[in-house]
């Protein structure tokens, strides 16, 4: 009987959905993460769940790389580059990120001086060898590597897009020297063999540092999961881009993985949301640390322009804007007498006040349970009591200094968040020319359903949408996800230059490359077979894979480009164009340049899909008071409710992921799929 095991890890919980193939049920579960060792929460959470590891197949979105890069705690790195070059990621692009301040504090760098080599070797910008390698230069080098002693090395030439012939020689030249296992590589030309040195340099190295952090946890992953975690495809792992891949591929490009539980987010939402017929979507995950805010217009978005820590991060990943607003969320008063929410989080360890581990400083968190919205023996399907007199204790120590109750200082706490995520929201919708009421506002995360009905309203939306298992719909997406790897080239030309020739094996060199990279992802929830090692198996039993062909076009002396469909060259200048005009609202007479080849491989399998919704409790009413409020306001379990059954607000809706608050105004209906579907009356 094959399992299928869905595990997010956050910053203060970590999430499980357990999905059996057999009886199409689903079971979930949460534990507080252990942010320290993350194994030890996933394998608390696989026995509390009393499933055995055995012919558990486990798809895991991972903060491991995230976190390393936060904090900068990646290993020693060494960086190798042209002669003259050896500063170039230490002086990047020169731009400010706050313009006004004179003196902004200076960042420390990436990788130390000292650990930044030159070797004497140069392409011209058309691919040309201008100067090679020579045997005294490579042996050089290794003479350098040897007294540094880095963990990982990172390989990072000029135009090597181009020509990787190059990067080839030292790679092997550190291999022969140190060993196959002996130092982690990262090659630029492997990683991302795109224009931009510096973007391709920083991301090139931001995978080095992370990645013998990342190989080691995943590892001692599979040796916790006991020898079937060592089989091909019972470990999976969520990468950036909303695709899942194997724990190898994930050890081997970690840079891949930066968003990784916000990507599982993001597919949760698309999935339960398809289940209800809704395609046009503005979704925030609200979680312990931080608030994910991203739009979903029938299709995930993408880019290639991010930023983790402040460092830009070029590989493909979900289009998404992150705040540091979440249910741990600190609040305070500054020095001028104002209430600040956020970014700093009480975390896990000690967490919210009312979790009862130590915690003083009130958070969103205690402030939701001072205003009755989350009830203490309800809170994780009474698995935790919440202590209400912390919380009350914790929000007095901002009440006070503000000359407020404690209920009105709740409820401020409560409306700065608030406002934090009304912004996130409108960068990902209005400054993009976006009207938030042609969309449905979805929200997930243990904290989103307390906090969706204020958001619409601020944003004059009408409709909202409350996911079933909302509280752990990353961990859903997991599950519902396909493997993809994705694979690009720079060829930097104008379309005048271009041969069409060219680029088709350009392209079939991609696929291939993509397609190899995928063989290694195996088995999955939807996919009803069990793991198997790659290549084996019959071809008739392999799913499908589907490529998309994509490529970035930009008018010449424009340096950001538009990501469009590719069919031919005869198409591409009217398709861009086109594209050009619906995104900025005109197009230019001016000659265009094909930059970027994009390819997208999907092993593409039979759709996750949700169980039909059914009642598995007995529906329970009980009336509360809440502050501020004068009628009762009912509490119901959301596994008593039944399909079309109608919710009028004020109303709580408690479950084991999460809580719901209905406000007045609104009301809520089941659908098919347990989904709580918001509208205002």
């Amino acid at each position: 009987m094959a399992k299928f095991l869905g595990v997010d890890t956050g910053g203060t919980f970590t999430d499980f959905i357990l999905f059996d193939d057999e009886t199409k049920s689903i079971r979930i579960h949460k534990v507080l993460s252990t942010p320290q060792a993350p194994e030890k929460a996933i394998l608390q959470g696989i026995a509390e769940l009393g499933v055995s590891t055995s012919g558990l197949s486990v798809v895991h979105g991972s903060t491991v790389a995230t976190n390393a890069v936060l904090e900068g705690k990646g290993v020693r790195t060494a960086y190798i580059t042209n002669k003259g070059l050896a500063d170039m990621l230490t002086i990047g692009r020169q731009a400010r990120q706050e313009l006004y301040n004179l003196t902004p504090l200076k960042k420390p760098p990436l990788i130390e001086s000292e650990l930044c080599l030159e070797v004497a070797t140069r392409l011209s910008a058309q691919g040309e060898h201008l100067q090679q390698l020579t045997p005294q230069v490579l042996s050089g080098m290794i003479e350098q590597l040897q007294a540094l002693s880095p963990e990982a090395v990172v390989i990072n030439l000029l135009f090597s897009f181009f020509d990787d012939s190059e990067e080839l020689k030292i790679e092997q030249a550190i291999i022969e020297h140190f060993g196959e296992d002996g130092v982690f590589i990262s090659r630029s030309s492997d990683v991302l063999p795109e224009y931009k040195e510096f973007e391709r340099g920083m991301t090139t190295t931001l995978n080095a540092k992370v990645g013998p952090l990342m190989q080691g946890y995943l590892q001692r992953l599979e040796q916790a999961l006991g020898e079937q975690g060592k089989q091909s495809g019972a470990l999976s792992i969520m990468q950036s881009s909303g695709g899942t891949t194997s724990a190898e591929q994930a050890g081997r490009y970690p840079v891949n993985l930066l968003l990784s539980g916000p990507a599982g987010g993001l597919k949760g939402a698309q999935t339960v949301a398809a289940a209800s017929a809704v395609d046009r979507l503005l979704s925030f995950d609200m979680g312990g640390t931080s608030t994910d805010v991203s739009i979903i217009d029938k299709e995930i978005g993408f880019t290639t322009g991010a930023k983790i820590g402040g460092y830009p991060v070029a590989v493909p990943m979900v289009d998404m804007h992150t705040i540091g607003a979440g249910g741990g969320s600190i609040a305070q008063v500054d020095a001028g007498g104002l209430l600040l929410v956020g970014p700093e989080s009480a975390g896990a360890n000690p967490g919210p006040a009312c979790y009862g581990k130590g915690g003083k400083r009130p958070t969103v968190t205690d402030a939701n349970v001072v205003l009755g919205r989350l009830l203490p023996q309800s809170f994780l399907g009474g698995n935790m009591q919440l202590d209400k007199a912390a919380a009350v204790a914790a929000v007095n120590s901002v009440a006070e200094p503000l000359g407020l109750s404690i209920e009105q200082a709740a409820e401020g706490v409560i409306a700065v968040v608030n406002d934090h995520m009304v912004r996130a929201l409108r960068v990902m919708s209005v400054e993009r020319g976006e009207d938030p009421k042609d969309f449905t506002l979805v929200s997930f995360g243990g904290a989103g359903g307390l906090h969706v009905c204020a958001l619409a309203e601020e944003l004059e939306m009408s409709k909202a949408l409350v996911p079933v298992n909302a509280g752990v719909l990353s961990a859903l997406g997991m599950l519902a996800a396909d493997a993809s790897r994705e694979r690009s080239r720079t060829i930097n030309k104008c379309l005048k230059d271009c041969d069409a020739e060219n680029i088709k094996q350009s392209f079939l060199e991609l696929v291939s490359h993509a397609k190899s990279e995928l063989s290694r992802n195996t088995c999955h929830p939807a996919n009803h077979c069990h793991p198997e090692p790659a290549g084996e198996g019959s071809d008739a039993a392999k799913p499908e894979i589907h490529i998309k062909q994509t490529i970035d076009v930009r008018y010449q002396g424009q340096s950001n480009t538009l990501n469009i469909p590719w069919q031919n060259l005869q198409n591409i200048e009217q398709a861009f164009h086109q594209k050009h005009k619906d995104s900025y609202g005109h197009d230019l007479d001016v000659e265009i340049e094909l930059v970027n080849l994009r390819v997208r491989a999907i092993e593409k399998r039979q759709s996750f899909e949700l169980p039909a919704w059914q009642a598995t409790e007995t529906l329970q009413e009980t009336l509360i008071t809440m502050p501020g409020l004068e009628k009762l306001v009912p509490v119901i379990n959301r596994a008593g409710l039944k399909i079309d059954q109608k919710i009028k607000g004020p109303a709580l809706i408690t479950e084991t992921s999460s809580t719901t608050w209905i406000a007045e105004g609104w009301c809520a209906v089941v659908d098919e799929v347990g989904n709580l579907a918001l509208s205002r009356e």
